[in-house]
C-alpha cells in the first residue's frame, strides 16, 4: 500500500478489525519509509452490475445515484440519514443477490418504490411522481387513492 504522505510503496499492518456492518475491514497501516500512519479499508471485490436503461443504454450501477434519488425524496421529511442509507444498501443488496450481471432501471425503480412506501409515505409519493412521470394531477390523485386504500385495508 502506498503511503500517502512520501509515496513509499511497503507498509505494515498495525491493526486490522471489521467496519460498519463487517462488510469491510479497517487497517491501520504504518510507512516503513517516514513512519507514519495510515488508515485503509478493505473491501470484497465484486461483480460490477450493469443497468439497463429505458431507452436500452447501459451504465454501470452508482449507489450515489441511488442515494441521491432516495435523499431527494425523503427530502425535509422526518427520514433519518441512518434509515437512507440502510434504504440504499438493502436495494443493493437485493440487486447484487439476485446474481444477474444487468438489472433494468424499471427493477430498480420498483425496488426504492417498495421500500420508500414503508419508511414514509410521503418520499414515496414524491419518488413514484418521478418514476412513474404523472401526467398530470388525476394520475397523482390515482396513486394517493390506491395508497389511503392499502393503508385502510390493513
Amino acid at each position: 500500500m502506498k503511503c500517502p504522505s512520501c509515496g513509499f510503496p511497503e507498509s505494515k499492518v498495525i491493526d486490522s478489525r471489521p467496519a460498519g456492518d463487517a462488510s469491510f475491514i479497517r487497517r491501520r497501516r504504518e510507512c516503513l519509509s517516514c513512519q507514519r500512519r495510515f488508515t485503509t479499508y478493505e473491501t470484497i471485490e465484486t461483480v460490477p452490475i450493469v443497468v439497463v436503461k429505458k431507452d436500452k443504454s447501459r451504465e454501470s450501477f452508482d449507489h450515489n445515484k441511488l442515494m441521491r434519488s432516495i435523499i431527494r425524496a425523503c427530502d425535509k421529511r422526518q427520514v433519518t440519514r441512518e434509515q437512507m442509507e440502510q434504504c440504499a444498501f438493502d436495494i443493493e443488496n437485493t440487486i447484487s443477490n439476485s446474481l444477474q450481471n444487468e438489472v433494468s432501471s424499471a427493477y430498480i425503480g420498483s425496488l426504492v418504490m417498495d421500500r420508500l412506501k414503508e419508511l414514509d409515505q410521503v418520499a414515496y409519493v414524491r419518488f413514484a411522481s418521478v418514476y412513474r412521470q404523472f401526467k398530470d394531477i388525476n394520475d397523482f390523485m390515482d396513486e394517493l387513492k390506491q395508497l389511503l386504500g392499502e393503508k385502510k385495508g390493513v
